[in-house]
């Protein structure tokens, strides 16, 4: 919910929670069945670490979640901000909840132009949000400065005339309003081609599991040829990975899909998958590298962008991952 709105994520929210209801159960499932459910949303470490820290309270804790915010924060993935967050809204302690709402809001009233992504930027919010905060009720305080930065104090277009602070925000005294909160450093958006290769034989198809400390760790996909420039299909076909990988076998390509651009925060993603039907012989295939049956292949977590290449218009693959994400959600 931190990264989209909250029409977008509640149907994932409501199916996660029916089929995970309990810490026990979470702490239960494998992670390909968690990765499974969180498909779609992407920040697949959200959905690991949510994993990881419900085994760690059914450890720690027996399954209770802990009150106190030091206790908190030791759980996997959970940081100063959502330590904060659970420990004022659901425990009423008084720690201020900062997030990106809370920094446009405090930086834009107070006139602050500590770039907000430095340590002291952060101090700085940090410890006027508590001098600030009701330590009465810490939970509607937090939930107040990040719903007025939501609806009132927006990133464009604020509605400064009719705001409850413009006597004395500095930000619009001293026409600051554009220009804060301020940030030093400019996100470098890196640029990658992934090349698929989705080979059929026998109604069997050959997948691998992201290992490797990048995105979409831990889910699924064709092998892959990865290039820092975009490639001709002749390139990708004659590519010395593709050539060993098909080295004993006969094969026809059946079709390729379009070039999808996938955007992430900090990196842009073209991909492209090929469709290579296997007439004769077995592929070179590594312990990493796994055949599935094609009915099979939709009960394994898979990122957006492979979801799009096997929904291809061009990639006649008999089976729907719609339908079957949540098929087992009952059993």
């Amino acid at each position: 919910m931190q990264q989209t709105r909250i029409a977008q994520g509640w149907d994932y929210y409501l199916r996660f929670v029916e089929r995970f209801p309990s810490v026990s159960r979470l702490a239960e499932a494998s992670e390909d069945e968690v990765l499974k459910y969180w498909q779609g949303l992407g920040y697949y470490s959200r959905a690991r670490n949510l994993h990881a820290g419900a085994k760690y309270i059914m450890e720690t804790h027996r399954g209770v979640f802990p009150k106190n915010h030091a206790e908190i924060l030791k759980i996997k993935g959970v940081g100063e901000y959502t330590a904060a967050a659970v420990a004022s809204l659901a425990f009423r302690q008084p720690f201020p909840a900062i997030d990106g709402n809370a920094f446009r809001v405090l930086t834009r009233i107070f006139g602050i132009e500590t770039p907000i992504d430095t340590n002291a930027g952060k101090k700085e919010i940090t410890d006027l949000a508590m001098q600030l905060i009701d330590l009465q009720r810490p939970d509607l305080f937090n939930q107040a400065v990040m719903d007025f930065g939501s609806l009132q104090c927006t990133p464009a277009v604020p509605k400064c005339e009719d705001c409850c602070f413009a006597s004395f925000c500095l930000a619009k005294k001293q026409n600051l309003t554009a220009l804060l909160p301020v940030k030093s450093q400019k996100n470098n958006v890196k640029t990658r081609y992934f090349y698929y290769l989705h080979l059929v034989a026998d109604k069997k198809n050959y997948i691998c599991r992201r290992s490797a400390k990048d995105i979409w760790q831990g889910l699924y996909e064709f092998p892959l040829i990865e290039s820092a420039k975009s490639l001709s299909q002749d390139a990708v076909l004659g590519h010395a990975d593709t050539l060993h990988l098909l080295k004993n076998c006969k094969w026809v390509l059946e079709n390729s899909t379009p070039i999808y651009k996938h955007q992430l925060t900090h990196q842009t993603i073209y991909g492209q998958g090929f469709r290579i039907q296997i007439l004769e012989g077995v592929p070179l295939i590594d312990e990493k590298i796994i055949c599935v049956a094609e009915k099979d292949l939709s009960q394994y977590p898979v990122s957006r962008l492979m979801e799009k290449i096997v929904f291809s218009p061009q990639n006649n693959t008999p089976f729907s991952i719609k339908n079957a994400i949540f098929a087992n959600q009952n059993k």
